[in-house]
């Protein structure tokens, strides 16, 4: 692999472990010698930019007998081979990504080695195998409809599966919300989410894994229009948003067992609901919102974008009302970063930005005013429907959800945050241009770090 030229130099002399980056590169070539390392401005999405190498290839696919050269883009980060690089596909004019398990709409790659990176264990030769085993399954790109000219060399036999599912799509007009979990917090979300109006059809699980029970028997009783109440997951079948606010809390004291045994009820639940439902949007509610997201995500194989946890929504939706109205002042504000279990020191669990220019006392007045104001299971429930019909109405609203926050701000690390995020029938964007100060830059710094403490530690 030709490391010589000068752009290339200057660009790895900053990587932070140039050596080991070296190394990894030329056992790249000795497998994949078509990829070639180039020299780039990646651009983050907060807008930053950071110059970075980037290796340019295809790698070799074979389908139904067939091989196929599939043009893929990997992004080698700073800190690289101990992060994982961004993987994309690079689709010709006359090529249409596939959206799928593994790929989002826009072509970038989601991967298992990529989620479990761990160097060096993992590298590069293995995700580019692990990348052909999967895409030999799925191929990723097909070829655009041009009526008889249509290039041989791609994957052709994959077209008329892809109109097929594409129509399927846009015809899907019934609006079908799934809740999943009993309780306060599921009977709040599902009154909420009727009374916005936007629902066609409404199911209501509760799962026998969940420890937030009751509720299903009242809807039977009252027979309410557009409910279906059922204990069979097969219920949620084609569902545009699915809510889980099931939680499984046992009596263990270890806060990490709590957790884990949350994350063992979402392994028997997630998994199937995606499969029932493969273009719905995962809403999460369950405790803790910021790993729980985190771990439907890595049980799903969606791509985060169509991920999301309820988060910071409604403490952001307080504050902007209380900025608006109590105060007379009119910017848009976001309470982002780690979901605090300690809501009645909000200065301190969470995070303040604000489009443009906030001023400190104004926000410290806030604060004063929401002081004492918990998130019970029916606000919580207003905020899920808020979500929830930003969604189904492809609204292009702006939330503060939990979302993967990996490479917003210069975040590293996978985990999940909330970030102003504008939300549609696709699932998430992030917002991008948003600046924090030096000392909420540093807290928020310590939620990826404590967040990432705690999924070490759980069997996901």
């Amino acid at each position: 692999m030709d490391l010589s030229p000068e752009a290339i130099q200057k660009i790895l002399s900053r990587y932070k472990f140039r050596d080991v980056a070296i190394e990894e590169l030329q056992k790249v070539h000795r497998i994949h010698p078509a990829m070639k390392p180039v020299a780039g401005t990646y651009t983050f999405s907060d807008g930053t930019q950071k110059d970075l190498l980037k290796l340019i290839g295809n790698i070799p696919v074979k389908y139904e007998g067939r091989s196929y050269n599939l043009p893929i883009l990997l992004w080698l980060m700073d800190s690289f081979p101990f992060t994982p690089p961004i993987c994309l596909l690079r689709p010709t004019t006359n090529m249409v990504i596939r959206e799928g398990k593994h790929v989002d709409a826009r072509g970038r790659i989601y991967l298992p080695s990529l989620h479990n990176w761990d160097h060096p264990k993992s590298s590069v030769v293995g995700l580019l195998a692990e990348m052909i085993s999967q895409f030999e399954e799925e191929p990723p790109l097909g070829t655009k409809s041009t009526g008889d000219n249509r290039d041989p060399n791609v994957l052709l036999a994959f077209v008329s599966n892809l109109k097929i599912n594409e129509v399927q799509h846009h015809d899907h007009l019934i609006n079908k919300v799934t809740v999943i979990g009993g309780g306060d917090l599921g009977m709040a979300s599902v009154m909420s989410i009727l009374a916005k109006g936007k629902v066609d059809r409404l199911v209501f699980i509760d799962v026998a894994e969940s420890s937030t029970k009751g509720g299903s028997m009242d809807l039977e009783i009252f027979n309410l229009p557009k409910v279906e109440v059922s204990k069979d997951l097969s219920a949620s079948a084609d569902s545009s948003v699915i809510v889980v606010t099931a939680n499984a809390w046992s009596n263990e004291q270890s806060y990490v067992s709590v957790v884990q045994t949350n994350v063992d009820m979402y392994r028997g639940i997630i998994p199937g609901l995606v499969r029932l439902s493969p273009n719905a949007v995962l809403l999460i509610a369950s405790q803790p919102v910021d790993i729980m997201a985190h771990v439907a995500w890595r049980q799903s194989g969606l791509p985060p974008s169509r991920v999301i946890g309820a988060g910071c929504n409604l403490d952001s939706e307080r504050l902007c009302h209380v900025l608006d109205i109590s105060l007379n002042t009119h910017k848009q504000a976001w309470v982002i970063g780690e979901l605090s279990d300690n809501k009645g020191k909000m200065e301190t669990g969470l995070r303040i930005s604000f489009s443009s220019g906030g001023k400190f006392p104004v926000l410290c007045r806030a604060f004063e005013m929401l002081k004492g104001r918990g998130q019970r299971s029916w606000s919580v429930g207003l905020s899920i429907a808020d979500i929830t019909h930003s969604i189904l109405v492809d609204q292009r609203k702006t939330h503060s959800v939990s979302t993967l926050a990996q490479g917003w701000g210069g975040i590293g690390a996978e985990v999940f945050l909330s970030l102003p995020c504008v939300l549609g029938v696709s699932g998430s964007t992030r917002l991008a241009g948003v600046s924090l100060g030096q000392e909420e830059d540093a807290r928020l710094r310590e939620s990826v770090t404590s967040l990432c403490a705690l999924l070490s530690q759980l069997r996901i």
